[in-house]
């Protein structure tokens, strides 16, 4: 949680004038192929696409946010998830479980102009969308001016976002439904890929309930597990990483709130431009296959009493696309159905459409969100390529051993944990070269 609020966005000379991403129909696309880091297992990738690279780097950029945070890689991913479906998030939990820190760091890997902000009942509209442009007023015209703002904002964090007056989430409900920001004079298409909405907990006032059903996915944290707390103290005492410097640009200051602009040294330049290939792979990604599926989950849900709006359901759409994309496929399969449970409304619904909807999501899988698709599915296949991706991640950085008995104690927990979850005569293929690999990096010599 930031107590102090902060706002970021590098202001271009001009307004930008993106395209607004369409409304939801079909969704189909991605092409050529780059192999995935992990082998998959029956109902991986198979079809490859130009989204497979794109995917891949889009991962590591996720891996490398939640670098030095402990249990905060599902929002990380999630993040991820929402900005290449071109659905906004929800993120609940108490003061102090850092998550405006996990945003923040998405952001600034991913690039683009980031704005952050922590709103109160007596926050301003002109705070968030900026001041009356007094040269338009002396004319006459009532305009705003934008730049640095929320609507010039590619990706944006909203603190305590419940609190915020009438006025404030009147203008709000269009920019995130629309992307268009309307004020005054002022029409403006917004480039927001997503924004992050953050609480302590759910509003009770029925009169929120329109502005938060523009939250697609709802992520619900929790302290971290006292098992960990070692884990979380050693992160504690690391210094905060330094975020990237901008590209020194004439009309680009120097960003606030822990974002630093596309196109800084040290990052991909293209990543924003991979998240924006990634997302119209998304929109035309062939759902046909999947559609009976998804209805029946559906059904499943509201008959269980989990609420589902039709606008929820339709837009439920856009996150198994994304998810198929993102695990570097251009159709959408049952192993995209973990998302599903992120669209129900509170933690104890989402534990709900967990065991609703334990047989139809029980293959899936997402290479590059290892984590977020084991918590949402709670599947052997999930929990497979996580543990293959994090093994494989320490034997990068321990498999020589350098760090002595901390390096061999590390290992051999990947490898009790492997073995705890699977049998070593029956073991996935996603994990069989792994295991052999830790095996011999935790031999005597």
């Amino acid at each position: 949680m930031t107590d102090i609020p902060a706002a970021a966005a590098s202001p271009s000379p001009a307004p930008p004038q993106p395209s607004v991403p369409p409304s939801i129909p079909s969704i189909p696309v991605a092409t050529a192929a780059t192999p995935s880091p992990v082998p998959a297992q029956g109902g991986a990738p198979a079809d490859g696409g130009a989204g497979t690279a794109d995917a891949d780097l889009l991962a590591a950029a996720v891996v490398a946010a939640g670098r030095g945070m402990v249990d905060r890689e599902v929002v990380a991913e999630v993040v991820a998830l929402c900005a290449v479906a071109g659905e906004h998030l929800l993120v609940v939990g108490a003061p102090g479980t850092a998550k405006s820190e996990a945003v923040r760091r998405v952001a600034g890997q991913l690039g683009g102009r980031y704005f952050e902000y922590l709103l109160g009942r007596f926050t301003e509209p002109n705070e968030l969308f900026g001041p009356v442009d007094l040269r338009r007023l002396r004319e006459g015209r009532v305009e705003f001016e934008t730049a640095g703002m929320l609507p010039e904002a590619d990706i944006a964090f909203l603190d305590e976002v419940f609190l915020g007056s009438t006025a404030v989430l009147n203008t709000l409900l269009g920019l995130l439904n629309e992307r268009v920001f309307r004020r005054g004079g002022t029409v403006l298409a917004s480039p927001l890929r997503v924004c992050v909405g953050a609480a302590n907990h759910l509003p009770e006032d029925p009169e929120l309930a329109a502005f938060a059903d523009r939250f697609l996915a709802r992520l619900f944290v929790e302290p971290v597990a006292d098992a960990r707390l070692e884990e979380l103290l050693e992160a504690g005492r690391r210094p905060a990483p330094t975020p990237l410097p901008p590209a020194p640009t004439p009309l680009s200051p120097a960003p606030v709130g822990g974002a630093a602009p596309h196109g800084a040294p040290g990052r991909p330049a293209d990543l924003l431009g991979a998240l924006d290939r990634l997302a119209a792979a998304a929109r035309a990604c062939d759902l046909a296959e999947v559609t009976p599926a998804v209805a029946t989950a559906l059904r499943r849900l509201r008959a269980a009493g989990v609420p589902v709006s039709d606008r929820r359901a339709v837009r439920s759409q856009r996150l198994v696309a994304a998810a198929a994309v993102l695990d570097g496929r251009d159709r959408a399969t049952t192993r995209d159905l973990w998302v599903l449970p992120l669209i129900a409304p509170t933690a104890d619904a989402q534990a709900l459409a967990r065991d609703t909807l334990a047989d139809l999501i029980e293959k899936s899988a997402n290479h590059s969100l290892v984590h977020a698709a084991e918590e949402m599915s709670r599947s052997a296949h999930a929990r497979a390529e996580r543990l293959a991706r994090s093994a494989a991640a320490l034997l990068a950085e321990h498999g020589a051993l350098p760090g002595g008995p901390d390096s061999r104690l590390r290992l051999e927990g990947a490898l009790r944990e492997i073995d705890a979850g699977f049998d070593p005569d029956d073991l996935p293929a996603v994990l069989a070269g792994v295991r052999a690999d830790l095996v011999v990096a935790v031999s005597p010599t």
